[in-house]
């Protein structure tokens, strides 16, 4: 292990960290894509390290930029002192992926559903670990615009409902364990896949569903109540063979309330997919019934079987805030926004107004502050009320 000090002033509030810090003596403060919302967790990760550094062994292109900065004090011939005083920039890191506002979303989902309809095709594995590396990026790189994006396309989408919703919730998943149970990369990482590959047994179906207004046949019925099973018997013939990836697909609509530390490391993953799942299933849309408003949707996740907070619904709560970026809120103003990023708190999201007062687009999208009394968020608004459409690369902008 090889630390270099962290110049505190480059460490970007409110965005994951490029790499994972560490204090003076290489005990790990933070990993890789935490986010560190206010200078108050800062400073309380600073007294827990005595100063900031990062392991040159694993800052990738970060440290590649201090030694190239180094070289050019060198040649630029800047005393020893200015020299020795260098530190490491949180911002220099510019190799964290794709940018979840520039992303082609639309061409994503359909790629997904290309895929995750197809679990049959001999390059199956390999196109499934592509698609969640990227989502993996996505998230790490910018989590908010991720959650905006997948979020507002869930309450737009029925045609390619189930990859949207396996995208959603393998990234909701991710976040969580990231960020709130703090699990490690390599747990994250297999619970995003399993996240993302629970459905293929049933994903045409599913998307068939979502528009279907008759009652669900016989054969239907059959096909979700076994899709669970049938999904881990497909990732086995198609050869991922890791135990807690198959054991958490396995499990992942089983209901039984209770701690995470009294299951399985494949079980816990499974119930915080379950948890996860609940949430992006009620806001979507279906030919049935109308999508839930944010807050209705994280009480169902918050919640257990026996009405009882949930761990895992209570740490997916804490994440995403009581109103997630991509949902839709009304104002104290009487104002209808919609959420951009989380907030300092739970309650106090960043939003941008699209809806006045009188119920009219408002043209140019308004930055409202929410800690503010008279532009408090008083009530989650369910996407079928927003009579507006606006282009995600618009909003996404916004971020």
């Amino acid at each position: 292990m090889k630390l270099v000090s962290l110049d505190i002033d480059s460490i970007q509030l409110g965005q994951p960290l490029p790499f994972a810090l560490r204090g003076a003596s290489g005990a790990l403060l933070a990993h890789k894509g935490y986010v560190i919302r206010n200078r108050q967790e800062l400073d309380v990760l600073l007294a827990r390290g005595l100063r900031l550094c990062v392991d040159t062994d694993e800052s990738g292109d970060s440290y590649r930029a201090y030694l190239a900065q180094m070289q050019q004090m060198l040649l630029s011939q800047a005393s020893l002192g200015q020299i020795a005083s260098m530190k490491i920039s949180a911002a220099q890191d510019t190799a964290l992926g794709p940018d979840a506002r520039a992303a082609d979303w639309a061409a994503l989902q359909l790629r997904a559903t290309q895929l995750l309809r197809t679990p049959d095709s001999p390059d199956f594995p390999q196109r499934l670990l592509a698609l969640h590396e990227e989502l993996q990026q996505l998230c790490e790189q910018a989590p908010d615009a991720t959650l905006l994006a997948l979020i507002y396309l869930t309450g737009h989408e029925t045609g390619m409902y189930s990859a949207t919703h396996a995208m959603l919730v393998a990234c909701v998943c991710m976040l969580v364990a990231r960020e709130t149970l703090r699990w490690q990369p390599r747990q994250v990482t297999r619970l995003g896949q399993a996240a993302l590959s629970m459905n293929i047994a049933m994903t045409a179906l599913q998307d068939q569903l979502a528009q279907q207004a008759d009652p669900l046949s016989a054969a239907q019925v059959d096909a979700i109540t076994d899709h669970a099973a049938h999904s881990e018997a497909l990732l086995r013939r198609m050869g991922m063979s890791d135990p807690v990836w198959l054991e958490a697909v396995r499990h992942h609509h089983a209901r039984t309330p209770g701690p995470l530390t009294s299951r399985s490391e494949g079980q816990q993953m499974a119930r915080l997919i379950q948890r996860a799942d609940v949430f992006g299933a009620r806001i979507a849309p279906r030919a049935t019934r109308s999508p839930l408003g944010a807050t209705a949707a994280m009480q169902a996740s918050y919640y257990d079987e026996q009405r009882q907070v949930d761990e895992a619904g209570a740490a997916l709560v804490k994440t995403l805030g009581v109103y997630p970026p991509g949902t839709f809120v009304r104002l104290a103003s009487q104002e209808v926004a919609l959420v951009l990023r989380r907030g300092a708190s739970a309650a106090t999201p960043r939003v941008a107004v699209t809806l006045n007062r009188e119920g009219m687009p408002t043209g140019e999208p308004i930055p409202r502050d929410t800690t503010q009394p008279q532009w408090k968020v008083s009530a989650a608004v369910p996407r079928d009320q927003v009579r507006l459409q606006l282009p995600l690369a618009r909003v996404l902008a916004l971020v």
